[in-house]
């Protein structure tokens, strides 16, 4: 029986990452997870959404990819999407800054809530680099294997796809560049939207240059509003 016959994935990419879950480190991300359930650790996002962006984004509808680091770790914030929160919880101050660029980039009405989804069904691919946190610490799971995975992911669709807009944000994102073909996909860097950079993520106009180089491939544009 295949070891990807019990992971929760949509198909597309079930199949494209079946080797990855044959490896033996992502049996030792499961077992860890197993563990710290078995102790009694909280771990975030909850068991079903830990893929949700693969979930919410096909393997083959994939046209843009946008990477986050680390889930958020207090309750209800982590949905497995980067960036995103559910409706009704408060919105993070990094996702904020995103929405003060959008409004300045193309005039986004900035809404009230956090939830990213509708991005994921137009080929907006959310992925966090760790896909699961204990609560309340941060970076707590950045060495049980997930990276491994998740590059692994990167260099899938760097390799298997072309065309695709790859957003990095922050050193940690564009540490991921050298994962990445530049000869077959584009690459959008920029400072982290993060508070702490001192708006320096302000004036990059990524979304209005993403959908300029989707439509110079004669891709439909994202539409960002929310």
């Amino acid at each position: 029986m295949s070891k990807a016959s019990n992971i929760q994935m949509e198909a597309t990419w079930l199949q494209a990452l079946e080797a990855e879950f044959q490896q033996p480190y992502f049996q030792d991300i499961k077992a860890h997870l197993l563990k710290a359930k078995q102790e009694g650790k909280t771990i975030y996002p909850p068991g079903p959404l830990i893929f949700n962006a693969f979930n919410s984004t096909p393997f083959d509808q994939v046209k843009v990819v946008v990477l986050g680091q680390d889930p958020y770790h207090n309750p209800g914030e982590a949905m497995g999407l980067c960036f995103s929160v559910p409706q009704g919880v408060r919105v993070p101050p990094s996702l904020k800054n995103v929405y003060k660029e959008m409004h300045r980039d193309f005039g986004f009405a900035i809404p009230a809530h956090g939830d990213l989804s509708p991005w994921t069904k137009q080929g907006v691919f959310l992925m966090n680099a760790m896909l699961t946190v204990e609560h309340k610490q941060a970076g707590s799971h950045k060495n049980i294997g997930w990276q491994k995975f998740t590059d692994a992911v990167i260099k899938k669709l760097s390799d298997e796809k072309k065309g695709l807009v790859f957003m990095l944000w922050g050193n940690f994102a564009k540490g991921k560049r050298v994962l990445i073909d530049e000869s077959k996909h584009a690459v959008l860097d920029a400072a982290h939207p993060s508070p702490l950079a001192r708006n320096a993520f302000q004036g990059c106009g990524h979304f209005t240059k993403c959908n300029d180089i989707l439509a110079q491939q004669g891709k439909t544009k994202i539409d960002w509003t929310l």
